[in-house]
């Protein structure tokens, strides 16, 4: 590792990290339920700070001014915030396994609208299918009756074309 000597570049580097080190501080917190306290100084003095609970709180721990305190109000709060926290990621997983359900469920109607899946797309459960879906199976549907009369309108041009021909030769 070398200092970067681009100041634009340095300035970037500097505000990217800063954003890393707060990243993983605050980790630490919710992971551990530690107090942290992060000071950087920007490369031009400027004085930046992540703390939890505050940085004066980490700081007087830190030089022992004052030792922790356990009092009734900041474990009601703590233990609020961890009661938020449990909720909101009870929520969060709910949510995933939504997304994954919905997933797997788009996968099998695409594969079943595309003709993938074992059974032909004009078989899919329209029951199951949502609006647009059923657009797209309609626009197919239409593709393919346009295909039939062309593909129908051609032998029998074909079909009158050799009777013609056969009329001719005899």
């Amino acid at each position: 590792m070398k200092r970067i000597e681009n100041e634009d570049r340095r300035l970037i580097t500097f505000s990217k990290r800063r954003s890393g080190i707060y990243k993983l501080a605050s980790e630490l917190v919710t992971l551990c339920r530690s107090e942290v306290g992060v000071v950087v100084l920007s490369p031009s003095g400027n004085p930046f700070s992540f703390a939890h609970p505050s940085i004066d709180t980490v700081a007087n721990q830190f030089l022992n001014r004052n030792p922790p305190s356990i009092d009734g109000s900041y474990a009601l709060v703590e233990s609020n915030r961890q009661a938020r926290t449990n909720e909101l990621n009870q929520q969060y997983d709910e949510l995933i396994n939504q997304i994954k359900v919905e997933e797997a469920r788009n996968k099998v109607l695409k594969q079943l609208t595309e003709g993938k899946g074992n059974d032909a797309w004009w078989e899919a459960p329209i029951e199951e299918l949502n609006l647009e879906e059923l657009n797209q199976m309609k626009v197919r549907m239409e593709d393919l009756r346009r295909s039939l009369w062309m593909s129908i309108n051609q032998r029998t041009r074909g079909k009158s074309s050799k009777s013609i021909q056969g009329q001719s030769s005899d």
